[in-house]
């Protein structure tokens, strides 16, 4: 299917808190119980249909452990959206959003959009982080909030497509220039309707994947 735009998307967030489970349920629709956990950077892809434009998103879910952070933050390059992901029933994921956000601002581009994400939100009994809290510290940073479960998949789709109107309204107010944005390929539909466009999709940073080694894990999805 032809597409628009391309817009490269980061999932961040602490080991564990569901990032490769809220990819899983976006992508494919499907929900793990024991999932493994994620070496490096796992990748996924999905088009979604926005103001009767097609948008393809290319989703990179990085490890949560430190040891992995280095190998992460070179896919923060030139992303075009984010999603800061933490746990609501473990507060420490809460608490460590300021460092992942820190790093995807100072790694990424300036206007790189972000939301921040309260997963596992179907756990309400073992919850430790009131729905108040995730949205002071998003509105304390000018954020988009919003709480998800990638289990019933409740705000999965609203979350991946919230970053994506919030890119396309960057380019269409002249704030991001998708001819030379690192983090956005121009599709074949953008490039028959804008001839002049295919020099610029040349020049253009092409987002690839790799594929990184994964070490299994026993218990609940950790993703």
């Amino acid at each position: 299917m032809s597409f628009k735009f391309l817009f490269k998307y980061i999932v961040i967030g602490d080991s564990g808190v569901g990032k490769s489970c809220l990819l899983l349920q976006f992508t494919e629709h499907k929900f793990q119980t024991v999932h493994e956990v994620t070496i490096g950077v796992e990748f996924g892809s999905r088009m979604v249909q926005i103001d009767d434009q097609q948008i393809k998103l290319q989703v990179f879910d990085t490890a949560g452990q430190e040891t992995f952070r280095s190998i992460a933050r070179s896919y923060y390059r030139g992303a075009a959206g984010a999603l800061l992901v933490y746990d609501v029933t473990r507060r420490d994921s809460f608490e460590h959003l300021s460092t992942w956000l820190r790093d995807a601002r100072e790694y990424s581009s300036p206007e790189l959009v972000v939301i921040v994400v309260g997963n596992k939100c179907d756990l309400e009994a073992e919850r430790q982080v009131p729905t108040e809290e995730g949205q002071k510290f998003a509105d304390e940073n000018g954020l988009v909030f919003m709480e998800t479960s990638a289990m019933s998949a409740k705000n999965v789709e609203r979350a991946f497509v919230s970053v994506a109107n919030d890119v396309i309204k960057k380019i269409n107010d002249g704030v991001i220039d998708p001819n030379t944005y690192p983090g956005i390929k121009l599709g074949p539909a953008y490039i028959q309707s804008n001839p002049e466009a295919a020099q610029a999709q040349k020049q253009n940073v092409v987002l690839t994947a790799s594929t990184p080694a994964k070490e299994s894990k026993s218990g609940g999805c950790g993703c």
